[in-house]
């Protein structure tokens, strides 16, 4: 009989609430694996990755033998890593004499393999091999644009497939207003055939326009890469489903001490400190002190002259 094991601890609670599912997703994160073996070329595109992703991926760089995509228990160690980090996407890198230079791209819905796409890389081009002006270089944990190009996004089944996997890697948090000074990056994937993808990333350069819209130019900064499509496998009819069901109520945000009466209706709380009294310091300086002091003033100069007058008698 399995055991269930329930937190102990105040910060073992919060670790699960914030693992819980949600109504409204967070930004995913992105996990970063190596294969049995790696070339030159998949190691500088997972490490690149791991850069323009960087504060939402987690990267492993020892090598992983159990792990086979497409396979029948090939994923046992995606579904541990997956639900040991919390990652719902992934990137796995491996290459061999069949299929050099390979990607697999994939995400998780409850720690589960939801799809899988596999392509291969040609004509890289690293950040290095970039020259451009440094203070257009895009900042770490912006917004990018996400640009796709071409007919075959609309018409070519794995392009679509790709497209999707493609767009919630680099999308990052979803929000509801952006500011324009905070674009500063843009990936942009060009359909060349229904099997290849261009890919590269841009800096962007915000210019006047004359109008409150201002004039945008790309500025390619890296890195750059073909991608060729070789395999993929779309998700279940029944786990597709259960991934896109969506709850009718939406999140209210809580009031703090704020209540609610049917007679009343709204009633509210305010706590205020307390108020020390005999420590707060009072100036001399006011009024009713002056006042005293001018009727004490009067009454001893009235004592004194009676008593004058009772000794001259």
């Amino acid at each position: 009989m399995m055991e269930i094991r329930t937190p102990k601890t105040g910060k073992a609670k919060r670790v699960l609430e914030k693992r819980a599912p949600k109504l409204v997703e967070t930004g995913r994160k992105t996990l970063i694996l190596h294969g049995t073996k790696t070339s030159a070329t998949v190691s500088s595109v997972l490490m690149e990755l791991y850069r323009l992703k960087k504060g939402g991926a987690i990267k492993y760089s020892r090598r992983n033998e159990n792990i086979r995509p497409f396979e029948s228990g090939g994923e046992t160690s995606l579904e541990f890593f997956s639900q040991k980090t919390d990652c719902s996407i992934f990137v796995y890198g491996s290459h061999t004499k069949k299929r050099p230079d390979n990607l697999v791209l994939g995400r998780m819905y409850d720690h589960q393999v939801y799809d899988l796409i596999e392509v291969g890389i040609e004509n890289f081009k690293s950040l290095l091999s970039f020259s451009y002006d440094k203070k257009f270089a895009p900042h770490e944990g912006t917004k990018p644009f996400i640009c796709f190009t071409g007919e075959g996004f609309e018409n070519v089944p794995e392009l679509k497939h790709l497209k999707e996997v493609l767009t919630d890697l680099f999308r990052g948090e979803v929000v509801d207003n952006l500011n324009l000074t905070g674009l500063d990056r843009a990936y942009v994937c060009s359909a060349i055939s229904p099997t290849k993808v261009f890919l590269t990333h841009c800096a962007l350069k915000l210019k006047r326009s004359g109008t409150i819209v201002p004039r945008m130019e790309l500025v390619e900064v890296g890195p750059s890469m073909d991608l060729v499509i070789r395999r993929n496998r779309l998700p279940n009819e029944s786990l597709m489903k259960e991934a896109m069901r969506t709850s009718k109520d939406k999140p209210k945000k809580k009031e703090k001490n704020v209540d609610q009466d049917a007679v009343r209706g709204k009633i509210g709380k305010i706590y205020m400190p307390d108020q020390k009294l005999d420590e707060m310091h009072l100036h001399d300086k006011s009024k009713g002190r002056k006042r005293e002091r001018k009727e004490s003033k009067l009454l001893n100069e009235e004592t004194d002259s009676k008593k004058n007058k009772k000794s001259s008698e």
